[in-house]
């Protein structure tokens, strides 16, 4: 029996990627996508949402939600120096006219996530790869409904390495570190997957050349083009020498759960303005949740690139 999902996602580059690795594989059933403000505005997010779907060609119709268009204190961060302007890195995905492989839901994302709770109980698993303003906004209008998701699978945190925005913070807690705060103390069955196991899962230019671009269909291209992977120079955008699949990951570990060691910890995360905005700390008497601390990144690899092909 697959297991039913709900990606929350502010779609960039490797969010769009963990929507494909998500519609291929026979495991999930991707009953809804909502996006909130984060790698790019939201009205982008949403259009990237259809774009990729466009691109996937679904064969059912999962519903699409909008959600937050800011943090829930101060203002929006933006990641275009590494998603470009586009959230897609540039890469162009043509959308056939009259053909929409998505439902629109009427109301906003924090509504939509607890009613599907509500009406799979104990089935549905929410997995949240952009900043967690949506899921924080879904506890506050209908906390009964958000314990009635089977698990909460978050990409985000930095929990014993170094950010990735600052030396302290990680991206998506450091957009909405009170989201963050109050999703970790909700009491929800959290399973986070922080810097410190995505940062172990990347392509490199030789698996680009012998595995990606061989394939030669419409995902890998986008997969080559989004990375801004660049045969002559042998490096992706901008300047790097891999490509991390934070995101993918996330839905990688829903697939197979043992792709993952993890260690039930108490944590805390930094509210406070100031150099450590968004840290992530193990603190005594913190809300426990269970976080990946090992990966086992071959293995990953090959569940992606199969699925991929």
């Amino acid at each position: 029996m697959c297991t039913r999902v709900i990606i929350d996602c502010d779609v960039g580059v490797d969010d769009a990627i963990a929507l494909i690795l998500a519609f291929r594989s026979p495991e999930l059933e991707v009953k809804a996508i909502t996006g909130v403000n984060g790698n790019v505005p939201l009205d982008q997010v949403f259009e990237n949402i259809q774009k990729v779907l466009s691109l996937i060609e679904s064969h059912h119709k999962p519903l699409i939600a909008r959600g937050a268009g800011s943090p829930l204190k101060g203002e929006p961060v933006y990641a275009y120096s590494f998603h470009g302007e586009d959230g897609l890195g540039g890469a162009k995905i043509i959308q056939k006219a009259g053909r929409e492989h998505w439902q629109i839901f009427s109301g906003r994302a924090h509504e939509l996530i607890p009613e599907m709770a509500n009406q799979h109980p104990g089935e549905i698993v929410l997995i949240a790869t952009g900043p967690l303003t949506n899921v924080a906004l879904g506890l506050q209008r209908d906390p009964g409904g958000m314990r009635r998701l089977k698990k909460v699978v978050i990409m985000g945190g930095a929990v014993r390495t170094r950010g990735n925005i600052t030396p302290s913070a990680e991206f998506n807690f450091f957009v909405d570190p009170w989201a963050a705060k109050i999703v970790l103390e909700s009491g929800l069955p959290i399973l986070l997957v922080p810097l410190d196991v995505t940062r172990h899962v990347f392509l490199t230019p030789q698996i680009m050349e012998d595995r990606v671009k061989p394939i030669g269909h419409s995902l890998s291209r986008f997969v080559v083009a989004a990375t801004g992977y660049d045969s002559i120079k042998q490096q992706f955008r901008p300047m790097a020498k891999v490509f991390h699949l934070h995101d993918p990951l996330a839905v990688g570990v829903v697939i197979d759960p043992t792709i993952i060691r993890k260690e039930n910890l108490a944590l805390r995360v930094e509210t406070q303005g100031g150099e450590h905005y968004g840290r992530v700390l193990e603190e005594q008497g913190g809300p426990r949740v269970e976080v990946g601390v090992e990966v086992s990144s071959e293995r990953f690899l090959e569940l992606f690139l199969s699925r991929l092909s």
